[in-house]
Order: structure tokens, then C-alpha cells, then sequence
């Protein structure tokens, strides 16, 4: 059932969202949010630091997002609210510990729109080179913005087009790498362990440094869950849609790296280690490859600057909604379009600002920065609610309620620590803002963070709109 839109936010009542996404409109949403060509972005890179296991860093930090997945469907269920971080630790934590969570979750979402602009203006200007760099950043920033103030209806329906287009240009690059090595190499060339272990090169410490960069991959799976309160049947629907992605991710993005070792086993000959991908394409499928995968890269980080801005927008109106930051700014919604459009243009402005000042390869390891301090708040926050505290009319479970979540926080843990000092600094400084910010809105921690809506949990699962 649908509120309307006059009762979004009359008198005292507490803003809510319209129950209007399916679980497949969750799954396109969360894909587009990752993006299928997300392995593309890292390529380069991911090669560099691991020295040519790229795939064996995308398939570890697989483990750790499904596992994280599970952690994340689970509190979806218990909690279908907006928010993700920031209502999982606070509910099944402290309210303290969720503030500096979605804090540091804040932080991915404001700069993952950002990371979008930066690489897509990348792959512009690589394609189109008279292209200044501002314009295309310029272009970047509106265009989401412009598209997730139409509603989350219409953010939807853009994902599934931009989805098919994805898929057309990556299988298509798929098939011409299987044709490139069937025809330079032959059959036996499709069956290589090289890309996964060779004891010449491999080295363990290169890698697990090279997995911190390249979970980057994943980022955005927990964009479907912001969406908690915008789903249909969320105790069902938001666990779903966060595996598939998750798993659908790290086998689809690991065939796609495998087959760019293959094609081009030597990544110190990339001309542009950003955008090495492109490279790999021009190879398998000549100019017209090419020109198709830059434009794909170009749709794939609109798709998914849109998510991800779409999800900072949600994330500041759980936050505002709770008057942990200001109420009658962040916690707005637009009576016709029921959007967060205040949120949309303030992260907006923000990643077009960010993106004149940021580099690549800083801007992706800040993301990581802030989505696996969330990542391993999240997974405690589980052993806590379902063994510790112990949810009411459930039985505890070992393996679901301890082992599951301890093994996502230490394999989350190991990819934070791996991370870069610039990185760190800079979201350590973020970090130190954010209790600053608890300490002043709590009166130096003496005032408890009280959730205005907490009944309106219970009364969510008793809608109508929620059922199988």
C-alpha cells in the first residue's frame, strides 16, 4: 500500500517512502549500482599491484561481500528502513556506534558519485581528447542528478535500459576475447591456471594490497538496501537481491578479468593503466570494440553514479529522519515526487566539486575507506542482535548468528587495513568530523540519540504492501 503523498510528512508524523520496487527492480538496481563492467574500472590497476592476479583479487573480496551480503539482508529484514549502516548498528548496537557507522558509510556515498565522474570523465576524454575535463565532469553531475530528482519510478526504468546496454557491449566483448585466443593461441589457451597462480610471480602480500583496491568492485551491492523501505516484502526481497549481486558480481567480473589476462598477460605495456580495459578491447575487437566498451564505461558510471547518489540521498533522510543531523533539510521529501530532492542536490554539487580536485586512484581507495568501517559494523551489529541481545520469536544459530558474521568482519577488516595512508588519513579526518558532530548533537555524549519512529517498524511489517 502506497501513502499518499500528502501524508509524507503533515503535522508530527514521521516521513516514510512508498513501497513500490519489486525484487527484481532491486537486483537491475543493485547490478547498476555495482556495474557488470565494475572489473573494468580496477583492471588495470588490480594488475598492477597483485603483478597480474587481478581475478584472484576479485574472487577474495567476493568472499567477503557475500558474507557481508547475508549480514546486511538479515538486519534488512529485522529493520526495512532507509538508512542501511546507519540503522543496522544503531538498532541492533548502540545509536552512538550507528551514527559513526553511517558516518563512515556517508563517506562512501558521497564519493562514490564522485568516483563515477572522475573514471567516466576519464573514458571520455580518452575517446574524445578536445573534450576538457570540466565539461565532461560538468556533464556527469547534472545528468544524475537531473534523473534522480524524476523519482525513484523513473531511476528504475533508467537502470534496466542502461543494464541491457552494458550487457550487449560486455558479452559482445566477451566472445571476441574467446575468438582472439581460440584464433592466436588456440583451445588450450582458454584453460590457463596462470591467471590464478604461478609461483614465479605470485606473491600473497602483493595481493591481499592489490584486494583492498580491487573490492572497489563491489561497491554499491549495499545501495539495495537503502532501499529497504522503497521494496516490496524487504524481509524477503532486500537479503535476495544483496547475495545475487554479490555473487553475480565476482563470477561475472571474474570471467571478464580472466579473459583481459589471457588477451594481455603483460599490464606493464598498458600506454594508460586507468583505463587499461579500453586497451584490452581494442585488442579483441579493434576500433569498433573500442569506441563501444568507452561508451559502455561512460553509461555504466552514469548508471551508477545515479545509485550511488540516489543511496547518499536515502542514507542523509534515515539520518535527518532521526534528527541526528538537521531535520527540516536532510529529512525532506518532495510532496509529488516523494525523492529526497534536497539530498540529491547537495551530493550533486558535491561530486562535481570533488571531481575537479581528486585523483582516480584516491578517490576509489577513500570509498573503500568508508564502506568496510560500515561493512564490519554491520556484520557485528549481527552477532549482537540475533546471539547477544537475541531477537525475539527467533532461536539462536551458531554458524548464522556468529560464524557467518565474524568471518565477514575479519575478511572485511583485512581488506580496510590494506589500504593506502593517504587513503587512511583522509578518512581518518572524515572519521574524527563525524564524532565531533555526535558529541556536539548529543551534548558531549550525555544525550542519547532517540529514533523518532521506532513503532513505525512493526506497523512496515504489518502492511498489506509487504506481503508474498
Amino acid at each position: 500500500m502506497s501513502l499518499p503523498a500528502a501524508q509524507v510528512q503533515t503535522g508530527g508524523e514521521v516521513p516514510r517512502l512508498r513501497r513500490v520496487l519489486s525484487v527484481w527492480d532491486l537486483i537491475f538496481y543493485g547490478i547498476v549500482a555495482v556495474t557488470p563492467s565494475a572489473p573494468a574500472t580496477v583492471f588495470g590497476l588490480a594488475e598492477l599491484k597483485s603483478q597480474g592476479y587481478a581475478v584472484v583479487t576479485i574472487l577474495a573480496a567476493m568472499i567477503a561481500m557475500v558474507l557481508t551480503a547475508i549480514s546486511y539482508g538479515r538486519m534488512a529484514a529485522l529493520y526495512p528502513s532507509a538508512g542501511s549502516a546507519y540503522t543496522y548498528v544503531g538498532r541492533g548496537l548502540h545509536p552512538y556506534l550507528g551514527f559513526v557507522s553511517g558516518w563512515a558509510m556517508l563517506l562512501d556515498y558521497v564519493v562514490s558519485p564522485l568516483f563515477c565522474v572522475v573514471y567516466g570523465t576519464l573514458v571520455l576524454t580518452r575517446a574524445f581528447p578536445a573534450l576538457p575535463y570540466p565539461v565532461g565532469a560538468a556533464l556527469f553531475a547534472s545528468g544524475i542528478t537531473f534523473l534522480n530528482l524524476s523519482g525513484i519510478r523513473s531511476t528504475a526504468r533508467a537502470n534496466k535500459i542502461l543494464l541491457c546496454f552494458m550487457f550487449l557491449v560486455l558479452l559482445s566483448y566477451i566472445l571476441m576475447a574467446i575468438r582472439y585466443l581460440l584464433v592466436h593461441q588456440g583451445l588450450g589457451a582458454l584453460l590457463s591456471a596462470k591467471p590464478f597462480y604461478d609461483p614465479a610471480t605470485f606473491d600473497i602480500h602483493k595481493i591481499a594490497g592489490a584486494t583492498s583496491f580491487a573490492a572497489l568492485t563491489y561497491l554499491g551491492f549495499d545501495a539495495v538496501t537503502t532501499l529497504a523501505e522503497d521494496v516490496k516484502n524487504p524481509r524477503r526481497n532486500v537479503i535476495l537481491a544483496a547475495v545475487a549481486v554479490c555473487a553475480f558480481t565476482g563470477v561475472f567480473g571474474g570471467l571478464l578479468v580472466y579473459l583481459g589476462h589471457l588477451v594481455w598477460p603483460d599490464y606493464r605495456t598498458f600506454s594508460n593503466i586507468e583505463t587499461a580495459f579500453i586497451e584490452v578491447s581494442s585488442r579483441v575487437g579493434g576500433t569498433v570494440l573500442f569506441q563501444a566498451m568507452a561508451a559502455m564505461l561512460v553509461v555504466a558510471n552514469i548508471g551508477a553514479g545515479m545509485t550511488a547518489q540516489v543511496g547518499a540521498a536515502r542514507l542523509l533522510f534515515g539520518m535527518g529522519r532521526d534528527d541526528v543531523i538537521p531535520r527540516r533539510f536532510f529529512a525532506h521529501l518532495h510532496p509529488s515526487r516523494n525523492t529526497p530532492n534536497r539530498n540529491i542536490w547537495l551530493i550533486g554539487i558535491l561530486a562535481y566539486a570533488g571531481a575537479l580536485v581528486m585523483s582516480y586512484e584516491l578517490t576509489a581507495e577513500i570509498l573503500n575507506f568508508g564502506a568496510f568501517l560500515g561493512f564490519m559494523g554491520v556484520n557485528l551489529a549481527v552477532v549482537w542482535q540475533f546471539w547477544v541481545r537475541q531477537t525475539e520469536g527467533q532461536r539462536r544459530e551458531i554458524f548464522a548468528d556468529i560464524v557467518l558474521p565474524a568471518l565477514g568482519f575479519i575478511f572485511c577488516a583485512i581488506i580496510w587495513l590494506g589500504l593506502g595512508a593517504p587513503a587512511k588519513i583522509a578518512g581518518g579526518i572524515w572519521f574524527a568530523i563525524g564524532v565531533v558532530v555526535l558529541a556536539a548533537h548529543t551534548r558531549g555524549f550525555r544525550q542519547r540519540i532517540v529514533s523518532p519512529d521506532p513503532a513505525n517498524y512493526e506497523e512496515s511489517l504489518r502492511d498489506g504492501s509487504m506481503r508474498m
